[in-house]
Order: C-alpha cells, then structure tokens, then sequence
C-alpha cells in the first residue's frame, strides 16, 4: 500500500507552489492571514470541484469527515464553512485568474503539436460566449433582464486540445461584440466567430493585426462583387467572391477587400456565407474552420455538465469570478495531467475516477492506467 501522497495532493501538484505565491503576492491576497491562506482556499474550492460538491456545507462536511488526512493534502487550518464564504467574498479573484493563465501556457505547450480536424498550420481559435441564469433577488448586479440576472462567460478556444486561452466573465447584459476590444490578437492565427460578432471596424482591427477571422455574413450587408473565383459545386460551395463594402458607415470601418464564401451544409441542406480575409486558402477550408466553431460550444456544455459553475457558493461577483476561475484551473490540471502522464482515457473519465479517489494513497499514474 502507498503512504505517500493523496491523490488530490498530486493533482495539486500541477500548480507550482512559487507561481501560485507570486499570484498571490501580487494581489495581498495574504495580507495580515494568520489562518485558512490563499493556498488553502484553492485547494478547498479545487476539491469541491473535483468531487462534484454542490455546496460550501455539503464541501465542509465531507473535508472534516476526512480530518486526519487533511494535513497531508495542505489544507492546515480548521475548514469552515463561514471561514471559506468569508475568504471568496474578500480575496481578490484576480488571483485565481493569474493562476489559471499559468495553466493555459502550460496545457497550451503540451498540446501543441495536437492536430485538429482541418489541416492547417495557423493556430485557430473559437470564440464565442454562454449565459449561466442566476436568481435576481440573490444576485442583483448581474445584470440581465427585468426578471433575471445572469453572468456570461465570453470565451476564446484553442482549437488544439480545446483549450480555453481569454475568459472574460461580464454581467448578461453585455453584447458579445464588445468583447473583441478586450481580445489579444495574435498575428498570423485564424479567429472563428458567429455572427454575432459582425463589427466591421472591430473585424478591422483583427485585420491590421495581421490575423485572419472566419464569421457569418448577416443577411442585409451591402457589398459590391469585385470579382469571382471558379469552385467545385459537388463540394457544396456555391460562390467564392472577393468583395467590398458600399455602404459609407461600414465602409469607412472597412476599408480593405473582403472575400465571401457561400455554402451549403450537406449534412443541413443550409446555405451559409462567409465572410473573412483570408484571401489565400482554400474556399472549402474557410466553410470547413467554421464548422469546427461548434468545439467551443461543446466545450461549454462540456464545462457546465462536470464542473460546479452554474451553482455558485457564494452571491457576491468576487465570489462567483473565483469560483470559476478556480473551476477553469481544475479543468487545465486534469488536461495537463491526461497529456503529462499519456492517458488515453477521456477528461470526462479521468474526473469521475479522481472524484471518489482524492483520498487514496496511490500513484497518480496507476490510478489512471487502464
């Protein structure tokens, strides 16, 4: 029998203790703690997420039915219920934001060289947003509707190992189009979004960036075809134009060419258009990228389906923005540890094993290996 660690302790281990104190020294999220740090609270919230709790009282139980082992999982202070709401409420959510960017360029390292279903060499992301309802009377500044709050969570995916590399978690009310002001473009990387995001002068400011975006056309657009090329129609491709724009507002936003791609899904029978500026590949590609914006869709169900987000352990916005952003860290480290240790088995699989073994005494890898 292993005495070793626990499993949740080599879990944790994928977050390295200098990193998380930098993150927390950058912040104070210590500042004058004597009892239940910053460390403590991750790992808290890390466990009630690894093991589906459903609340603060149903985590607080099952930690202190388990007492005598958590000394060795680094959980040191006396675990209440009060003490950890208090410890959401106060400390800076900042910190667990950090925290999580140091996983993303960890998982995005390692799943670098993943291949995704249409063979490109550019990075490509997806972008797009879900809504989490929430009660209006318990949290009144997400702002939402008359009768409801709600929180979004505005997301850009790497479509390399589905990785989640910008989160940025607003009140319902904000349209998704605002968000590409807070984006980081990256030159040279291909941005896949609905069209929702249809903003000719935030599109152009992805295109002076030297970046590619890939977007729905809406319906009343005015262009003028400055010329066509020849397409394969058995493919589905129905027309591959360059264009521009005519009306005076939009085209003073856009000032460049703009090449529209229409399609017709096979699988719906739907005929779709595109608009992008990538004028160099193939016009089945361009339909093909933007079909692949459905992996950021299947990450959010994905998300809300196995990690605690959609019920919140505390009302105040510090205390849901840590809550998620410690869940989007517990999601990174089992992404990590599925690449690290080679497990062939899914995210999904990997968490159910994890949440009734955080316990054992075992090595992490013989856990796994099946």
């Amino acid at each position: 029998m292993n005495k070793g660690q626990t499993i949740f302790s080599q879990v944790m281990e994928v977050m390295p203790l200098k990193t998380f104190h930098r993150c927390v020294a950058r912040y104070d999220g210590d500042f004058s703690v004597k009892h239940f740090t910053c460390l403590e609270q991750f790992r808290v919230m890390a466990f009630a997420q690894l093991t589906y709790r459903e609340s603060l009282r149903d985590t607080v139980t099952c930690l202190r039915a388990q007492s005598s082992k958590l000394y060795r999982m680094g959980i040191r202070s006396k675990v209440s219920k009060s003490t950890v709401s208090d410890a959401n409420e106060v400390r800076d959510w900042h910190i667990y934001a950090d925290c999580a960017h140091h996983l993303i360029g960890v998982a995005r390292a390692l799943y670098q060289k993943d291949q995704i279903a249409v063979d490109i060499a550019q990075t490509v992301y997806a972008l797009d947003s879900t809504t989490i309802d929430l009660c209006l009377s318990v949290f009144p500044w997400a702002h939402f509707r008359s009768t409801k709050s709600a929180v979004k969570l505005h997301t850009l995916l790497d479509l390399k190992g589905n990785i989640p590399t910008f989160i940025h978690i607003s009140d319902g009310k904000l349209h998704d189009v605002n968000v590409l002001d807070e984006l980081p473009i990256e030159p040279g990387s291909i941005y896949v979004m609905d069209r929702g995001y249809v903003d000719f002068k935030r599109l152009y400011r992805i295109a002076d960036s030297l970046a590619f975006f890939v977007t729905r056309a809406k319906s009343n657009f005015k262009f003028e075809r400055m010329y066509s090329c020849p397409v394969d129609k058995d493919t589905g491709l129905l027309c591959d134009q360059t264009i521009k724009l005519i009306t005076p507002a939009t085209a003073k936003c856009y000032p460049d060419k703009l090449r529209r791609i229409k399609y017709r899904d096979p699988d719906t029978d739907k005929v779709l258009v595109f608009l992008t500026n990538n004028m160099k590949l193939p016009a089945k590609t361009i339909a093909d990228l933007y079909k692949q914006r459905w992996q950021v869709e299947l990450f959010f169900k994905w998300i809300k389906q196995n990690l605690r987000i959609k019920t919140f352990y505390g009302t105040s916005e510090n205390a849901v923005k840590t809550q998620i952003w410690i869940a989007v860290s517990v999601y990174l480290m089992v992404a990590i540890l599925k690449k690290r240790l080679k497990i062939e088995a899914s995210l999904y699989t990997i968490l159910q094993i994890l949440s009734v073994s955080v316990f054992e005494r075992t090595e992490l890898n013989q856990l796994l290996a099946f």
